[in-house]
Order: structure tokens, then C-alpha cells, then sequence
């Protein structure tokens, strides 16, 4: 049996006299990986704020790890929990890249000998080794978010949350995220995603959240969500474009789920030399 991780129950959250997060159900397990997608101000970035307990629950409650989050502190549940944030200038602090990926570890207590390890290693994953000396502030946007990152996955966290990871990062950098988004799946890590960056989810998560509009639309395997045109254009996103070329291809019917340009090459060679009936 997966063991559940994350337990929300009749969440609803409110910003002054407005409810943000309407009736949120549900259950994270051990080891998903999962990407939530909706809207600008669907209420992706409200919710995950409350799994590591920077928002509390304006009714309903958040358990991590069987732990009401109005009861944990942000520290407490900070071991367990990291969170990337989509703007990485509210995440950054020290005076060097080293010390901004240190700060966490000594924080925790771990031994000089370990800090050192851990951050040279997250460092070097996220192609900034080169920087250690340099100032958080000095570096690009893409390489400050690439520092956020390696501040979280230094200290090893049972979950891992990303918020938008893929805003001003190049395609070579999009790629290195996805094998090091595989290389924390294969060491039962719990990974969510927020992004609206459709076409870096695919192939690479197997459930997806739909909210909109503060509310949970969809919840599913990306096969089945993704290929569903109606539902997302209903929370306003556009579909991959392989799934939607297929959908225009097959007259608007018969909608498969196509990770790569290999296999939409594929069907449409099987309707180019498919024996025509006479």
C-alpha cells in the first residue's frame, strides 16, 4: 500500500475577504511525481504554500506526513519539505553561491565534512560550481533559479516542490532538470511541479492537477488529462502541441497521447500507406 504523505481535506483559503482555494480534496503518496497546471491566479502557488506551512488553512486543514500543518512550524516542516520558489530573488540571502546552498545544512546541523560534500555536488549538478565565490546577485535569472534549486536539493528533503523551474531556463538547462527530476523519482522522492510549461510535462509526470479558478478540475493520469481538449481549454491552457497536431490531424477525433515527434511520424505514416478500400 502507498503510504500517504500529504492529506488535504475541504481546504478553502482566503486573501483578505476573498477566497483564493475553494473545497481542495486530496491525497499525495510517496514517490509521485505530479504537475499541477492551471491559470495565471488559478491558486496553483496558494496551495503549495501550504504544504510546508507558509499559508495556513482558512478552513478545512493540510497534514503532512500525518501532521496538521497549523500545528508545525515553517522549520519544522522545512526538513521535510522544500519548496523552490518561482522567483528565486525572495529565496536568496548570502553573500556567496556557496554560503547561500550552505546556509540550509548548517542550519540542520550537519558536520563540516558533509556540507562540503553536499554542496560541491548540488553545485555541480546545477552547472555552478564556477560561481561559488561570486554573489547570488551577480548570476543571471536562470542561474539564480539554478541556485534555488541546488539550495534545496542539497539537504536531501523527503518532497520537493518546484514552482515554475523552467521560467528563463534554455533547452539544455530544461533537459538537465528533467534528469535530475528522474534521478530524485528513482530515489523515492515525492516531486510537484507547478509550471506552465505544458510541453516540459510531457512524458515526464504520471498525474496531473487541473485547478482553476480555485478549484481542483482534474485530477489524473497525464494520458488522460492532456488529451482532453475541452478541460483544458476550460481552465485556459493549451494543449502539447504534438497531442493538438494529432487532434487537428485525426479531425478533431481519436486523441492519442504522443510523447515524441517520433510517434506522430509514425501515425501519419500509417495513414499515408494504409490500404485505401475500393
Amino acid at each position: 500500500m502507498k503510504e500517504k504523505i500529504i492529506e488535504i481535506r475541504k481546504l478553502w483559503f482566503k486573501y483578505e475577504n476573498m477566497f483564493v482555494l475553494k473545497d481542495i480534496n486530496l491525497d499525495i503518496y510517496k514517490g509521485e511525481t505530479i504537475a499541477i497546471l492551471g491559470e495565471n491566479g488559478a491558486g496553483k502557488t496558494t496551495l503549495i504554500k501550504h504544504f510546508n506551512g507558509l499559508l495556513k488553512p482558512t478552513l478545512g486543514y493540510v497534514k503532512v506526513f500525518g501532521k496538521d500543518v497549523r500545528e508545525s512550524s515553517v522549520a519544522e516542516l522545512a526538513r521535510k519539505v522544500g519548496m523552490v520558489f518561482q522567483n528565486p530573488d525572495h529565496q536568496l540571502f548570502a553573500e556567496t553561491v556557496w554560503e547561500e546552498v550552505a546556509f540550509a545544512l548548517k542550519n540542520f546541523g550537519y558536520s563540516k565534512k558533509i556540507i562540503e560534500k553536499r554542496v560541491k555536488w548540488a553545485l555541480e549538478i546545477m552547472g555552478l560550481i564556477q560561481y561559488s565565490n561570486n554573489s547570488p546577485f551577480s548570476l543571471s535569472d536562470g542561474e539564480r533559479k539554478r541556485l534555488s534549486i541546488a539550495s534545496i536539493l542539497c539537504y536531501d528533503p523527503d518532497i520537493i516542490i518546484f514552482d515554475e523551474p523552467t521560467v528563463g531556463q534554455d533547452f539544455y538547462q530544461k533537459e538537465r532538470l528533467a534528469e535530475i527530476l528522474k534521478l530524485l523519482a528513482t530515489r523515492g522522492k515525492t516531486i510537484i511541479v507547478v509550471t506552465h510549461d505544458i510541453e516540459f510535462i510531457v512524458g515526464r509526470f504520471n498525474r496531473i492537477i487541473v485547478i482553476s479558478k480555485g478549484k481542483v478540475i482534474a485530477d489524473g493520469l497525464a494520458s488522460k488529462i492532456l488529451t482532453n481538449i475541452e478541460l483544458l481549454r476550460k481552465a485556459n491552457l493549451y494543449p502539447p502541441q504534438l497531442i493538438y497536431a494529432n487532434y487537428l490531424f485525426n479531425e478533431k477525433k481519436n486523441i492519442s497521447y504522443i510523447e515524441t515527434p517520433r510517434e506522430f511520424v509514425k501515425i501519419i505514416l500509417r495513414r499515408v500507406y494504409e490500404p485505401k478500400s475500393l
